[in-house]
Formats: C-alpha cells, sequence, structure tokens
C-alpha cells in the first residue's frame, strides 16, 4: 500500500495561519438585523415628548395686549399694583401707627389723579374686579379706594424689606398661588419691595401692575406688567 507524505512543516504553518485568520473575520462581522427590526433606544434615552406636556412659550415671547385684556375679562387672575406716586421728602420713621397718615410718606395729587385713572381704565376695558386688598399704610388704602372704591387692609399684603429671606412674605405667596374665582380678578395694592422678594427683580414702579397667574401650591406666574398709561394699549 503506497503511503502518502507528510505535508512540509512550512506547509502546515501556513495554513493555520490561514484559518486564524478566518475565525477572527467572522468574530468581527456586524450581525444583521432581522428584517423589519427597529433600533433600539439608547439606555436612560427619554422620550422627545411626554404625555400630556404643553409646548412652552418661545423664550422673550411677551402676550399681546389683546390676549392679556381676554384673559382679565375671563378672570382668576391676581392684579398686584404697587400704589401710585408718593412725595418722597416724607417718610415712614416717625409714625405711631398704620392709622398716623400724618407721619407717613403718601400719595402726591398726581399719584391720587393717577390712580383714579387706572380704575376709570379698568372699568372702561370691562375687566372684572372682585376682593381688593390693600396693605395697612395710608398710600396703599388710598390707591386701593381711589381706584375701586374699597379696600380691605390685609397684613398678608404688608410691606417691608425686598429680602426673601425668613418667613415675612409666606402669606403673600400663598396668596399669589391660590386660585381666583372665575369672572373676577383680585386686586391687591401694595408695595414695591414684597414683589421683588417673591417673584424677583425688576421693581415695579409706582402705579405699575403685574398680572399674576395663580398655579396652585404657592406657585404663580407673572404674565404681563402694565405701567400706570399702559392700560389703553390693551385694546
Amino acid at each position: 500500500m503506497r503511503t502518502l507524505p507528510v505535508p512540509h512543516r512550512s506547509m502546515r504553518a501556513l495554513l493555520a495561519l490561514f484559518l486564524a485568520l478566518s475565525l477572527a473575520a467572522l468574530a468581527q462581522a456586524p450581525a444583521t438585523a432581522p428584517k423589519g427590526a427597529q433600533p433600539s433606544e439608547p439606555k436612560g434615552a427619554q422620550p422627545s415628548e411626554q404625555k400630556g406636556a404643553q409646548p412652552s412659550e418661545p423664550k422673550g415671547a411677551e402676550p399681546s395686549g389683546p390676549s392679556v385684556l381676554r384673559a382679565l375679562r375671563e378672570g382668576g387672575y391676581i392684579l398686584y399694583f404697587r400704589h401710585t406716586a408718593t412725595d418722597f421728602s416724607q417718610n415712614d420713621d416717625k409714625m405711631t401707627g398704620f392709622e398716623d397718615c400724618a407721619s407717613q410718606r403718601n400719595l402726591t395729587d398726581g399719584g391720587r389723579a393717577d390712580a383714579r385713572a387706572i380704575g376709570a381704565a379698568i372699568r372702561s376695558l370691562g375687566i372684572p374686579i372682585g376682593e381688593v386688598l390693600a396693605s395697612p399704610f395710608c398710600r396703599t388704602r388710598e390707591t386701593a379706594e381711589l381706584m375701586f372704591g374699597r379696600a380691605t387692609v390685609s397684613t398678608a399684603v404688608r410691606g417691608g424689606p425686598a429680602s426673601s429671606e425668613g418667613a415675612r412674605y409666606d402669606a403673600l405667596r400663598t396668596l399669589l398661588g391660590q386660585a381666583v374665582p372665575a369672572k373676577a380678578n383680585l386686586a391687591i395694592s401694595s408695595h414695591g419691595n414684597p414683589f421683588v422678594a417673591v417673584a424677583g427683580p425688576p421693581y415695579l414702579a409706582e402705579g405699575e401692575a403685574a398680572v399674576v397667574q395663580p398655579l396652585g401650591d404657592r406657585a404663580f406666574r407673572i404674565v404681563a406688567r402694565i405701567k400706570k398709561d399702559e392700560w389703553a394699549t390693551l385694546r
């Protein structure tokens, strides 16, 4: 019987190298996805749109005057006013109580005229006003009474420092977050410092109003700011 010759040592080495390279190529080849399969999201990825989420307004977008007027006519908002123009040659340092108007900083004649004009403009625009709250100071009570013919004194909207530290303005934050009955708006006659403390700068000018939308749980949103002579522009 004839015996086949054993391959040369170099030939065996080449065959082994070829086999090793072939196996390495197969191991690195990408797996083919089954037909119709969809790529999975990376682990931890969030969906681009959450159920029920509302698109946010573009940054810097301002509501138009007519849209603010429509909202106020429907009610459910808060109009936070800083009192109208005062005499800065006066101060509150020597006041003996909130009824001591002679020892406080009071409205000027121009401030009184501004308050009457703002009230008349709000009535002419058909904006319903429900409860009217005022800080205990004479200038804030007089502003409210000249605007709306009435005022309920409330320590929740009293004045104080511009600092947000401590619990001084907790009642104001709660008030600004509480729902307001439909078909009416809550009016507040207060000061510049409390507003800065709870809502941040810039300061309201004397006679300027912030339109506040209560969101519940002491949360609120500033919808617009209306200067004393801008009410007619809401049309």
